[in-house]
């Protein structure tokens, strides 16, 4: 039977806490002063921090020690409230290191509680509706009312083994979700690189890249966009497109928390080659039929967001009622000389990116006119190169896509996690006994 867990508070969990430095300017440094940007949410420090002075008094009394806490004491803001908390790993700097006058160094106390289960613990809190009570504001920066904080009541389990063996099985599923997070990174990056290859070398009547421009000077020809292959076009946007239009110039009242039948985009929506529906605000059928006519959706028309963060294109898949605002553009590919896929590649490309900042207009903020987007140089090989150079980019995001949802369920059984072997709802032992009769019927 597992040991019950014991009601304490977070200061009897401590040895000590005590208020950070900042220090003066570096004649030289001898610090190294982590502050909220050096620490992520999910309890770890990312940052290099900032080389700052401190007298050696202060620097030999507030130095961290490995499997010290910091936690946020002043800052936060919309939607964030102060109380992150992150753990200290001292092998990680090579200079000593101290955090910041906004952030507070928890010290615990290993015989009461392990190190890593204390930083989980409070990582479980800060998401806690208790710790909305504890805030306070003042001259515009969010207080942690910390004598408040420290005699906040917790429970924990009776053993340090207990806590151990809690620490360990969450500290596993944040490795997996670190190197799924590295992997997605890797595949992005090798994404961009096909996309650059394939863009810039095309795919031979072998099925192979062409070799380099440097390498095989003769296959290549100069256009607006770099080197490309003697055999393709650079033919006008305006030519391999039936229509170029805008979004709805006329006023429309969005509905209160998506009451409305029909999706409403901003420029907010287009990202990554995506369009994201979550962010859309919804409209009335009334206002949709209004203000649709000649904008409306048909399959593989391209939206392009032509304000503000212009440049970002995505493909209309299925074929739904929607609207959107009049910064962003709409093209709809000849299917003549374009094939489905193709032309958002193309126009979230860099070189067209660079393209596009070259010819926006304005100062506070650039706009791509419908007159410029007409004229982009567009690389078109022929179709059936085309279709191929989809096909090899949709299978690379297919694969990053896999690894995303993996991310995402791993996110989501840690939460779940947390919550329950962080509340004691869920005991070390039946987990593990689960885990091995799992293991045991594979």
């Amino acid at each position: 039977m597992s040991e019950p867990w014991k009601p304490t508070t977070i200061r009897r969990c401590l040895i000590e806490s005590f208020a950070g430095e900042w220090g003066s300017d570096p004649k030289p440094g001898n610090a190294k002063i982590l502050r909220a940007t050096d620490i992520d949410d999910d309890g770890h420090v990312v940052g290099p921090g900032a080389i700052r002075q401190l007298p050696i008094g202060k620097l030999t009394a507030k130095r961290l020690l490995d499997g010290d806490i910091l936690l946020e004491g002043s800052g936060g803001g919309p939607g964030k409230p102060v109380g992150r908390v992150a753990y200290f790993e001292a092998n990680d700097y090579y200079e000593a290191a101290v955090c910041s006058n906004f952030f507070k160094t928890l010290r615990p106390n290993r015989r009461e509680v392990e190190s890593r289960f204390l930083l989980r613990k409070l990582a479980w809190f800060y998401k806690q509706p208790a710790l909305l009570t504890l805030q306070q504001q003042t001259t515009g920066i969010i207080n942690l009312k910390f004598e408040e904080y420290l005699s906040a009541q917790i429970e924990i389990p009776e053993t340090i083994g207990e806590q151990q063996k809690l620490a360990q099985i969450l500290d596993t599923l944040d490795s997996a979700i670190h190197e799924t997070e590295a992997i997605i990174a890797k595949l992005k990056a090798v994404k961009q690189g096909l996309l650059h290859d394939l863009l810039t070398r095309g795919i031979d009547a072998n099925g192979e890249l062409r070799p380099p421009q440097a390498e095989a000077p003769h296959l290549y020809k100069e256009s607006p966009l770099g080197w490309i292959p003697k055999e393709w076009g650079t033919p006008l946007l305006q030519n391999v497109s039936t229509r170029v239009t805008d979004g709805t110039h006329q006023v429309v009242t969005t509905v209160a928390d998506g009451g409305g039948e029909v999706p409403f985009l901003f420029v907010s929506c287009v990202r990554d080659g995506e369009i994201v529906w979550d962010k859309a605000a919804t409209i009335t059928k009334r206002d949709y039929w209004r203000i649709s006519k000649g904008r409306e959706p048909a399959a593989g028309m391209i939206l392009y967001t032509a304000v503000g963060s212009y440049g970002q294109a995505a493909e209309v898949g299925d074929i739904r009622e929607f609207a959107f605002q009049r910064h962003i553009a709409c093209i709809y590919p000849d299917v003549r000389y374009v094939v489905a896929g193709f032309m958002p590649l193309v126009l979230n490309w860099e070189p067209m990116r660079g393209y596009a900042d070259r010819v926006a207009l304005g100062n506070a903020q650039k706009t791509i006119t419908l007159g410029e987007l007409s004229q982009y140089p567009f690389v078109c090989p022929v179709k059936t190169e085309q279709e191929e150079i989809v096909r090899r980019m949709h299978s690379a995001q297919g694969k990053l896509n896999g690894e995303v949802e993996s991310l995402n369920k791993l996110r989501f059984q840690k939460l779940g996690m947390m919550d329950d072997l962080l509340t004691g709802r869920v005991r070390v032992k039946s987990l593990l006994a689960e885990a091995a009769q799992q293991q045991g019927s594979a």
